[in-house]
């Protein structure tokens, strides 16, 4: 007998869950086996996993087969490693298999679903993006470290990118997660990272004892050229260094700006290259070469 009810609470639920469904739901709305059964073979249910249909034809999305995979697995499981990292945007690659991650212990390997057991999921490693369940960035990024020693290369720079690197939290999880794969993988990535906080005028501080240390001629410091301040210009050279407190810029106006600036100064006949706190404080016998080659190479060049 036809339910119009229960048909439109299933479409309701379908379409919050990106057209995909569980026999627990489906029990919830009411629907037995026999229901179920005969919807399956009226082909208004199609099976996709042990316990899970996808409601009606229709192309799958990734975020389809990502909220299957978890809601095959029970009502504690987390969308994790590759695949959460996927859904975070810090991949971009959806694995082949959908990775899940239980509490409970994986008695059997599953064709379908790689499935990863956890001890216990903290309350902050647990959050929902589109409706689907999944890991928080921190133990995702953990995930990801402990399943290769080259993801977390490319990981961590990604989530940085996306904002998504919070220190606080991953220093959090680290603590808490003592002899789990990839906490120490993911430890040593994190110290490129960690550099003390700079202002502009330690910056500038820095830069100097640098160049004294590397006996290079003194710079002047805070100088207007061109309408633009110039952090250290070398005059005779016409050689200009921009400290950067920060390896990326905000906002999409800062970042055009910058470019302009470059220009403009190009335009007026002066080179100008960019040095940040974080490489003067990890490297700062490279930044010493390169700053004096730089300077020989445009003492060389510069029209005289």
């Amino acid at each position: 007998m036809y339910d119009k009810a229960a048909t439109q609470s299933l479409a309701q639920l379908a379409g919050h869950q990106h057209g995909v469904v569980s026999t627990t739901q489906l029990r919830a709305l009411g629907w037995g086996h026999g229901k179920i059964s005969r919807e399956v073979s009226a082909g208004r249910l199609h099976r996709l996993h042990r316990g899970v249909y996808t409601v009606g034809y229709k192309a799958l999305t990734q975020q389809a087969r990502s909220l299957a995979a978890v809601l095959s697995c029970g009502p504690d499981a987390l969308l994790s490693h590759l695949s959460a990292a996927w859904m975070w945007g810090i991949s971009t690659r959806f694995p082949a298999i959908p990775e899940v991650t239980v509490t409970a212990t994986v008695r059997h390997a599953r064709a379908d679903i790689q499935v990863h057991s956890a001890r216990t999921l903290d309350p902050s490693d647990r959050t929902v993006v589109e409706e689907i369940p999944l890991t928080a960035v921190p133990r995702t990024l953990l995930d990801v470290a402990g399943a290769a020693e080259g993801h977390v290369r490319w990981a961590l720079p990604r989530a940085k990118r996306l904002g998504l690197l919070d220190l606080i939290a991953i220093d959090s999880l680290l603590r808490r997660s003592a002899g789990l794969r990839g906490v120490a993988r993911l430890r040593g990535a994190l110290d490129r990272y960690r550099t003390r906080a700079f202002t502009r005028s330690t910056l500038e501080l820095d830069f100097l004892r640098l160049v004294e240390r590397a006996g290079l001629p003194r710079p002047s410091m805070n100088l207007f050229v061109c309408g633009y301040e110039l952090d250290a210009y070398w005059s005779d050279l016409r050689f200009a260094v921009e400290l950067d407190t920060y390896d990326y810029h905000g906002d999409e106006l800062s970042f055009e700006e910058d470019r302009m600036r470059q220009e403009d100064l190009k335009l007026a006949g002066i080179e100008m290259i960019r040095v940040t706190g974080r490489r003067m404080d990890r490297e700062p016998a490279v930044v010493a070469s390169r700053l004096r080659h730089l300077l020989e190479q445009r003492h060389k060049t510069i029209p005289r």
